[in-house]
């Protein structure tokens, strides 16, 4: 098998701000791997608060490349790779070539029969809430809008933006930007203002709080969340969890989890760390078994590759097999 990967960078429109970073692209690593004519393509860009970069996730592949030149099953690869990016870009290259080799749909392989488009948020960075107000307003094609919150000024943000949009559905993403609390404080707020959901209000070390806590709008994980293993901790704080590709390390284990996590009767919301219509690909597949998605990424930048993913009235519709999978 040829096995090839390289830094791509994604430009956003405007730097786009959560609670501790501002980015101004995406940085992914492509993963590429040649067998018989077919090419199986994915892509990632890590967990940073886990201290990935574009640099580690290069590294942990030039150590296994010789592995996956001979070959390697996706089952195998936890055995090769941690859970993170570069298992991600691997795991779902691997999809995406098994798919071409059958002649079928990743979706199919993954046990669907057959999908169906997906309503994604359209997300808004932290800004002012003059500016987030008026960012909302010029959104009139989608129905529901995520919001970036940080902690201070995030009622006021709030407020601006059901002004400007009264007929959307809101949910807010704290990336553990609150303390407790502003958790007290501003949840009631919140749930006047009718936000349906509230993602990783306090920091993952410090959520015990939840357990204690009845919040009058359902709190979802994320960075509590990373894969399957994490699940016993979330059970009896949060309502929701979000599943993204980069934690869980790939499509496989993200499957694995989603299902996991709804038999325990716990709802599902699909996220990603960004990137290209490559990166929302795979996610589209877990986006079957969810009540909310995230993957809104190729709308935030300035270009995309080719055949990307389409949106239509705020839902994504399934990838070609140009594309992915």
């Amino acid at each position: 098998m040829h096995v090839r990967f390289r830094q791509v960078d994604w430009a956003f429109t405007v730097p786009f701000r959560i609670a501790y970073r501002t980015r101004t692209h995406a940085q992914t690593v492509l993963v590429e791997l040649e067998e018989h004519g077919h090419i199986g393509r994915g892509e990632a860009l890590g967990v940073s608060y886990h201290g990935e970069s574009v640099e580690t996730m290069l590294e942990q592949l030039a150590a296994v490349e010789n592995k996956l030149r001979q070959g390697i099953k996706r089952t195998d690869l936890s055995t090769w790779l941690p859970a993170g990016g570069a298992r991600n870009a691997v795991d779902c290259a691997l999809w995406d070539l098994e798919a071409k080799r059958a002649g079928r749909r990743a979706w199919e392989l993954a046990g669907f029969d057959r999908v169906h488009s997906v309503l994604t948020n359209y997300t808004l960075g932290v800004d002012t809430p003059k500016a987030m107000g008026r960012s909302a307003a010029a959104l009139g094609g989608y129905s529901l809008l995520n919001l970036k919150l940080a902690g201070e000024g995030d009622v006021d943000r709030v407020t601006q933006v059901r002004q400007a949009r009264p007929d959307a559905d809101i949910i807010v993403d704290c990336n553990q930007g609150w303390n407790e609390q502003q958790l007290h404080e501003f949840t009631p707020q919140l749930a006047a203002l009718g936000v349906k959901l509230i993602e990783q209000p306090l920091p993952k070390d410090e959520d015990a709080a939840l357990a204690d806590f009845t919040s009058p709008i359902p709190l979802c994980a994320d960075e509590s969340f990373q894969s399957t293993s994490s699940l016993p901790a979330v059970l009896g704080k949060y309502q929701y969890v979000n599943i993204k590709l980069d934690k869980t390390g790939g499509l496989t284990e993200a499957l694995e989890a989603a299902r996991a996590v709804r038999a325990t009767g716990l709802k599902l919301k699909v996220g990603s760390m960004g990137g290209s219509s490559l990166s929302m690909a795979p996610g589209f597949i877990v986006g079957q078994l969810c009540d909310y998605a995230d993957l809104d990424s190729p709308l935030l930048l300035v270009s995309d590759v080719p055949d990307g993913v389409r949106y239509e009235r705020g839902h994504l519709l399934a990838p070609s097999a140009q594309l992915w999978g």
